[in-house]
């Protein structure tokens, strides 16, 4: 198993406040990843008009909340299984599969191998080459598949490098796990911050294939990593019904579901999150490359992977000097393969990116 350093999370602003001395009101998060529009208007409205939901179990089937993931994911009820976030979901699958050995895609999120460890199985990393943007060369990739291998693990878009896997090539990966018996789980949770996400999401793959499944949840893109909704996609009922049988039930909570059933048909903010996510991603990534501090590599979610240019200054020295500035930023060295030169970031409002881009060019 990979050491991974100590770091500071996203959510970690408590750690923050004590070792700087910085007020954790006063710091904005470029590390966590999660929509700067905060939660939805409606969100909230909807939620202070329902509180008396608590009062009474939610369906034990989650019927109408599935039907709302399937009509927003354009997949059926019957694929989709909700959970306490993807992270109790990732845990189950890893459970239930119990995979010996597995591969994955790195540097990606260390959860995936920590879970892998916890049930006895052993992880190995598919290094993404900086030379190649961090894009898997899909040849070389798809000739280290073998036999030997129960699982396959996926981040895409892929957390920290940004870079994304299509669904034309992802359909390839799965015919040759098909012909070794390797089961895919592919981590989406950043699909939806996509420009080209009907291209990348790999959900209509569940049609046809029997060997993946697909994780999502609402902590990142909606802004509500503390309501804890996370859902699956799998054509595999065996797999579904296994799942159910293991995981304890009511395991999301009435007003999670309100919550649920409201934002996957929140238009607006879904549309309004978008356009701003594109505008700045794209404004952001044109003004890092053109700055000749950094290599910038193409970002397909709502974060951005850079490789800093300058000898004398590390990960550490950029993180502390945005701290100390109000402004978290990823030192990506506790990522596998990656080392002091990476940073990461996620996009923010208009000004907020500003004061960070002043930052970091000074």
């Amino acid at each position: 198993m990979i050491q991974h350093k100590d770091h500071f999370h996203g959510s970690d602003l408590e750690k923050i406040q004590e070792i700087y001395g910085i007020s954790k009101e006063n710091i904005i998060s470029f590390s966590a990843n999660v929509n700067p529009l905060g939660i939805s208007p409606n969100l909230k409205q909807a939620l202070s008009e329902h509180l008396d939901a608590i009062t009474t179990y939610p369906d034990r089937e989650y019927t109408s909340l599935r039907n709302c993931i399937a009509d927003y994911i354009h997949s059926e009820k019957d694929n989709i299984i909700v959970g306490n976030g993807s992270t109790e979901l990732i845990s189950l699958f890893i459970q239930i599969e119990h995979p010996k050995k597995a591969m994955v895609i790195g540097p990606t999120y260390s959860e995936y191998e920590r879970e892998i460890y916890l049930g006895g199985g052993t992880t190995h990393y598919y290094p993404l080459l900086e030379k190649d943007n961090f894009m898997p060369n899909l040849d070389d990739f798809t000739g280290r598949l073998n036999e030997s291998i129960d699982l396959l693990v996926i981040c895409n878009p892929n957390n920290p490098t940004s870079s994304a896997i299509s669904r034309k090539e992802m359909r390839r990966i799965l015919d040759v796990c098909k012909q070794y018996d390797i089961f895919v789980m592919v981590d989406e949770t950043y699909v939806e911050f996509a420009d080209n996400m009907e291209e990348i999401t790999s959900v209509p793959l569940t049609n046809y294939y029997n060997n993946i499944i697909i994780l999502r949840g609402t902590s990142k893109f909606f802004a509500a990593p503390g309501l804890r909704l996370g859902y699956a996609v799998t054509g595999n009922h065996d797999l579904i019904k296994s799942i159910n049988t293991r995981k304890n039930p009511w395991t999301i909570n009435s007003l999670a579901v309100i919550a649920g059933e409201l934002m996957f048909a929140d238009k607006e903010y879904i549309e309004k999150t978008r356009t701003l996510i594109a505008k700045e991603r794209a404004r952001i990534y044109k003004r890092i490359t053109e700055s000749g501090d950094f290599k910038a590599y193409p970002p397909s979610a709502n974060f951005l992977l850079a490789k800093i240019l300058k000898e004398d200054i590390t990960s550490q020295d950029l993180f502390d000097r945005a701290i100390r500035q109000g402004m978290m930023i990823r030192d990506c060295s506790t990522f596998p393969f990656l080392d002091q030169k990476y940073i990461r970031f996620c996009f923010m409002n208009p000004q907020d990116n500003d004061r960070l881009l002043s930052c970091l060019l000074s």
